[in-house]
């Protein structure tokens, strides 16, 4: 099952669609929030806390304009009471010179994450984040890991409840805790090569 989910490709055919439960979205202390605000603008981080908040995540391959197989991480929240849902967009491109998975952030692929993937010996998928640039116009440099987080996600498939189970950390080196979440999702495979519009980045980032 974990194979299927993430075997999503142009040559695949096929899309995933999960639709779960968050049950636990956590921030660190009162300071984070600004750092969480910021990154709300453009999709990159959610300063919203809950518990047994409804999300989807959605995962669809395409050609960028640059001729790169993408796959889409759309994940979208909706916080009771909250008139607009929260996202956190990311799509996944591989840099073939250094055979590097790269996580593009936000809805302009402004920050760029380098990805290192393991198996734990459970079976769960173990994804940790590496080094981060950002990009904007001529502004090409390392983003200073002191006002940023390296994220921690694992993502199993419980076989006795038929669901898919994941849990993400967001720690900063100096100040600890930043933001995280934990929960349950099941997937349908739709047969299809479309992606919806409003899943797209505003704008593709050709750097690495």
């Amino acid at each position: 099952m974990m194979q299927r989910r993430f075997g999503v490709s142009i040559d695949g055919g096929y899309a995933c669609v999960g639709r779960g439960v968050m049950t636990s979205i956590r921030r660190g202390p009162w300071w984070t929030v600004p750092f969480l605000q910021f990154g709300r603008l453009r999709n990159i981080l959610i300063p919203d806390v809950g518990h047994d908040v409804p999300f989807t995540i959605e995962n669809h391959a395409y050609l960028d304009p640059f001729g790169r197989e993408t796959i889409t991480f759309v994940r979208e929240y909706r916080l009771p009471g909250r008139r607009r849902a929260s996202r956190f967009d990311a799509t996944m491109v591989v840099d073939p010179a250094r055979g590097t998975v790269v996580d593009y952030l936000g809805t302009h692929q402004h920050l760029a994450v380098d990805l290192a993937f393991g198996v734990e010996a459970d079976g769960s998928l173990l994804l940790r984040s590496g080094q981060q640039r950002f990009r904007e116009g001529a502004l090409d440099f390392r983003f200073p890991m002191l006002g940023s987080g390296y994220a921690e996600l694992r993502e199993r498939f419980d076989d006795e409840a038929g669901v898919y189970r994941v849990r993400l950390e967001v720690r900063n080196r100096v100040f600890g805790f930043l933001f995280g979440y934990e929960g349950w999702f099941e997937c349908e495979f739709p047969d299809t090569t479309e992606v919806p519009q409003h899943l797209l980045p505003k704008r593709h980032e050709a750097r690495y």
